[in-house]
């Protein structure tokens, strides 16, 4: 019954080609109402099951979804066109005022930790806001999601303890949490993320009682060399001054000579100029660690999206380098636990670096040096590509680029106190048709980057235009023998081959990734994987485990695991399966028109609809609360 819908569903389509839009076989090709009226029509009630291939559809609405909006006719069409011309404009770019829900607020009241932990005593004592009453805090805790809890079948405990949402699992009768004294006992002993943030540290950072001895040994050399140009400087504007000789015969005068006019003016020292290399191998006792780059698929560092489940994902599907998430350098010599969670590392990330971002040279070489003495890091990323407004206007991101000076200052520095390379993230230029990347690319090998990776689009371009893979090839020839990744437009394996043929020493993968996590596994085996809907489930389903895993399993870990896999969704759905294209492979700037999948999940997952995605979520995490609220970080993630 399920597969005459789809059919009726399809059938009912007439699809013209449009600009941008992927090219998918017309077997496949619905409308927008037929679309969404077949998921109404097959989602089972409100508690996120869906309907599988063997089962008869139910004729059951989910009420949380709107009925989709009824055809304009012709009347009406001309009257909204220039309202929709302007709902295109407001399509892009960010959701700025988009409702940030902390997590905390979907349970109304926790469990006490002392409970939890079985501390004793709460120190908080009658002032404590929480429950302290083990039935009283039953009586009110959500329903359970599932029988079995990911962390207690993999650790052999689970430290959430009565909180969990899986706590039928490890509790007994009488509410004791239980524990597999094996597998307790294999991870006893075993760092499995690193680079945590230490109470100890946290209140030094605060306190400001850090000590940052190298970089205080570069920022002084920085401001005795600004010193003794400017006094140099002066002797020169001096010397200028006093002379009335004509130039021919200044020539023949010595500096020495002529300096003892101005008695104010002291007789210039001479400098050996600006910090180079040679000074800094000279100053440091140790020799930095190397990388070898060269070959390899690096996985972008990814705001938001780009957090360690994601990255554990893409490490099993076979990426070679993975990076954190962009850092505020100032939020980490604050301490704040949010900036330094970015900075968090799985025992699985074998080639792992953090970036960066900041826009001067004491605040970039103090965070260098916090992180080369408190993380455990392969390498550090300075983010000179970011375009977003809050960070450009302060002239961090791509305002680093036009600060040339101030640049190489930041470069120099953190090679200075770290112990590991220094690779640089850059566009094109801050201009859409003024490229400047290629001047910097020359200057940066002087100052001793390591690696230079570059998205080949500008500040201005954003998305709107196709990577300019002709440009990173010429920067690749520029920047030997210093390796050059290209960024930009990679979605198959097909992508990747013509990229390397530009010369360049690796590639790296931002939104494809995102797409389609098994990229790298295209790449490598060269080849279309066409992922079924299970496949894809199964995925998402680690994700959630690994979500679970790194921020908890109560409620709180719950919603904020939810939440990242939302976001990721809104991506993840442009995927069209290979096997309903018309035209293999899929490129990343082509929009998928509506279609039906071979199944309904195939379909679900192909919806560009925040309802359907919410849908998704429930299937693994259980029913969302009745406060839940979401919206994409990005406006064209999610249309209707």
């Amino acid at each position: 019954m399920m597969e005459a819908s789809a059919k009726d569903a399809t059938e009912t389509a007439t699809h013209v080609a449009v600009k941008g839009e992927a090219a998918i076989k017309q077997e496949f090709i619905t409308t927008k109402d037929a679309f969404h009226g077949f998921l109404d029509s097959e989602w089972q009630g409100s508690k996120g099951e869906k309907a599988s291939e063997n089962e008869t559809p139910q004729e059951k609405k989910d009420p949380s979804v709107d009925e989709p909006e009824c055809k304009k006719s012709k009347l009406d069409h001309e009257d909204v066109k220039k309202t929709e011309k302007q709902d295109k404009k407001r399509f892009r770019g960010q959701n700025k005022s988009r409702p940030h829900i902390k997590p905390t607020t979907y349970e109304e009241k926790r469990l006490c930790l002392s409970v939890i932990q079985k501390n004793g005593e709460c120190k908080f004592g009658d002032k404590c806001i929480f429950y302290h009453d083990v039935a009283e805090y039953l009586a009110n805790k959500p329903a359970d999601i599932g029988e079995r809890c990911y962390l207690y079948d993999t650790f052999g405990k689970c430290e959430y303890g009565l909180a969990c949402r899986f706590a039928t699992a490890h509790t007994t009768a009488d509410f004791k949490t239980m524990e597999k004294e094996e597998l307790v006992k294999a991870y006893e002993g075993r760092t499995l993320v690193k680079n945590s943030l230490s109470k100890d540290l946290q209140y030094r950072l605060r306190k400001r009682s850090v000590t940052f001895k190298k970089s205080e040994e570069y920022l002084k050399m920085l401001s005795d060399n600004k010193d003794k140009k400017e006094q140099q400087s002066n002797g020169d504007v001096c010397t200028a001054e006093v002379s009335a000789e004509p130039k021919e015969e200044i020539q023949h005068v010595s500096t020495e000579e002529s300096l003892p006019t101005c008695p104010d003016i002291q007789p210039p020292v001479k400098t050996v100029g600006p910090l180079t290399d040679a000074d800094v191998i000279k100053l440091r006792p140790c020799e930095k660690k190397k990388v070898d780059f060269k070959d390899k698929l690096y996985l972008a560092p990814l705001t938001t999206c780009g957090n360690l489940p994601f990255r554990r994902v893409c490490k099993r599907f076979g990426a070679d380098i993975t990076c954190g998430e962009m850092a505020m350098c100032t939020n980490l010599l604050q301490g704040h636990q949010s900036e330094w969670a970015l900075l968090k590392r799985h025992e699985s990330e074998d080639l792992f670096g953090v970036q960066v971002e900041g826009c001067f040279p004491d605040t970039m070489t103090r965070c260098a040096e916090l992180i080369n003495n408190y993380t455990d890091v392969d390498f550090v990323d300075i983010n000179s590509g970011c375009p977003i407004d809050l960070v450009y206007k302060k002239g961090g991101g791509c305002g680093l680029m036009t600060r040339t000076r101030k640049f190489e200052q930041i470069i120099k520095g953190m090679n200075y106190v770290l112990d590991v390379p220094v690779t640089v993230k850059i566009r094109t230029g801050v201009q859409e048709k003024s490229n400047i990347a290629h001047k910097l690319i020359g200057e940066m090998k002087n100052w001793g980057v390591s690696m230079v990776t570059l998205h080949g689009r500008s500040r201005e371009q954003r998305y709107t235009k196709l990577a300019d893979w002709d440009y990173i090839s010429t920067c690749a020839k520029l920047a030997d023998p210093v390796p050059l990744f290209g960024n930009g437009d990679i979605l198959s394996y097909e992508d990747a081959v013509k990229a390397k043929e530009t010369g360049v020493s690796g590639i790296m993968i931002a939104r494809g990734a995102l797409i389609k996590p098994w990229i790298f596994t295209e790449i490598k085996e060269s080849r279309h994987w066409d992922v079924s809907s299970s496949e894809r489930l199964d995925i998402l389903r680690d994700f959630t485990n690994f979500g679970l895993e790194h921020w908890g399993s109560d409620t709180r870990g719950v919603e904020k695991t939810r939440n990242f896999l939302l976001e990721w969704l809104s991506f993840m759905c442009r995927y069209i399966p290979v096997g309903l294209l018309e035209r293999v492979p899929q490129k990343i700037n082509e929009r998928p028109p509506y279609y039906m999948g071979r199944n309904y999940l195939e379909s679900l997952m192909a919806s560009q609809n925040v309802d359907d995605w919410i849908r998704i979520s429930e299937m693994l995490l259980g029913p969302v609360p009745k406060n839940f609220n979401f919206l994409p970080k990005h406006k064209a993630n999610s249309y209707k």
